[in-house]
């Protein structure tokens, strides 16, 4: 099987890229402006990173650079790939900030950043990943951006891509984690890509002898407990109250609707708050950069170790990271699970390419470890948290609660 090439745009620690490598392709150049995702490419692919006159900035990278470091010319290209910085999209930014900038906020450039190398390198074919809130609906002003860049793109070269977009949720597909990401991609020769049929369900809906997910067992029962625990410490104000909670549940297990102690009011924090993994389910979405009390946590009340992350991430066995725990946690929770890039990259050889199906597994798919051991037990709620036991009230409800009420009585009036 020859390797087709893939230039890797805001690569970061190779999600897509592992991914597509799994699947027969080469990561030809990769652009990447933090060092630590460069160390990290050094010390694992040595994918060459491309650079203008020191910088790794993709705004300052020139498209003749950019094919220099790929030693490939324009329309040679077969795959553009790459995941622009998804928080002006973040579902989060929402939940803290009531609205995020979206198109306003710095960081979208980078869409027009990959629309450019498009334009100018026009490969056979891309695909551009990021959160689900680039296409919600109402607000899809990054989405709208790219339908519109690549109208005018056709019109300039005469070329036919014709964009193809899902929402897909990658425990559906057999990753070990609850994460929906949409997924854009387009052919040079108008080829309408259509997107793989979920192949795993929850147990509850399992239709057809579907497989059920895969779960946090199956992703990191094997892995010994960390050498060194006090490193993965759940501190800050609410860490004591992490082991009262059972596996499976968050916040919401103390208060008034919940089966614990009425500690918070219903629906008052967000959904990641003291959020605990379980050994029966797929993990929720890991977090790149989480707060103190931002899980999910391992159902041991700790933080997760970088092994740990990797395993829910479907990225290859046996990374080597120089790098903090935090920087360790931002890198693998940013990335894209590897394995629903590495379906993606075999329907793109098939679909785009015209190649033979592989014939074999796929790589990047996590074996089954039969049946976990029964949850762990919660622990009583320590006696400093008694004091905030009491009957709270529930959340009102989006946009009603006392942070949106301050946010809307600080704007400034016309």
């Amino acid at each position: 099987m020859s390797a087709r090439s893939v230039i890797s745009l805001f690569t970061g620690i190779g999600g897509l890229d592992f991914g597509f490598e799994a699947a027969g392709f080469h990561t030809a150049a990769a652009v990447e402006l933090d060092p630590v995702c460069r160390n990290a490419i050094a010390d694992n692919r040595g994918w060459p990173v491309a650079e203008q006159d020191g910088r790794f900035d993709i705004a300052t990278i020139t498209t003749d650079r950019l094919l220099e470091v790929a030693a490939l010319e324009a329309e040679a290209v077969d795959m553009l790939i790459g995941g622009p910085p998804c928080q002006p999209f973040s579902k989060s930014g929402y939940w803290h900030s009531g609205d995020s900038k979206r198109l306003l906020d710095p960081r979208a450039n980078t869409i027009a950043a990959f629309l450019r190398i498009v334009d100018e390198i026009r490969p056979r074919g891309f695909l551009l990943e990021n959160v689900q809130g680039f296409a919600f609906r109402g607000k899809a002003e990054g989405l709208d951006l790219v339908i519109e860049g690549l109208r005018k793109i056709n019109r300039r070269h005469g070329t036919s891509y014709q964009l193809s977009w899902a929402t897909l949720n990658a425990a559906d597909f057999g990753a070990p984690q609850l994460r929906k990401r949409v997924f854009l991609v387009a052919s040079r020769e108008g080829i309408s890509f259509k997107f793989p049929a979920a192949t795993h369900s929850a147990p509850e809906v399992a239709l057809n002898g579907t497989p059920r997910y895969r779960t946090a067992w199956d992703a990191i029962g094997d892995l010994p407990e960390p050498e060194n625990p006090s490193q993965y410490h759940v501190g800050g104000r609410w860490g004591k109250l992490l082991p009262s909670i059972p596996e499976g549940q968050n916040y919401l297990w103390h208060t008034p609707r919940g089966g614990g102690r009425p500690i918070f009011a219903w629906r008052s924090r967000y959904w990641t708050f003291l959020l605990k993994l379980a050994k029966t389910q797929p993990a929720w979405t890991v977090q790149a950069s989480p707060g103190t009390a931002t899980g999910p946590f391992h159902w041991q009340n700790r933080r997760l170790t970088a092994d740990e992350l990797c395993r829910l991430q479907t990225l290859p066995e046996g990374l080597k990271l120089r790098c903090s725990h935090r920087e360790a946690y931002r890198m693998i929770g940013n990335a894209v699970p590897s394995l629903l890039a590495e379906l993606l990259a075999r329907e793109i050889r098939i679909q785009l390419f015209e190649d033979d199906p592989l014939e074999k597994p796929l790589v990047l798919m996590p074996p089954r470890r039969g049946d976990p051991p029964p949850p762990e037990r919660p622990e009583p709620v320590a006696a400093e948290y008694e004091r905030y036991i009491g009957g709270h009230a529930d959340h009102p409800g989006t946009g009603k609660g006392p942070g949106a009420l301050r946010r809307e009585q600080s704007r400034p009036t016309s």
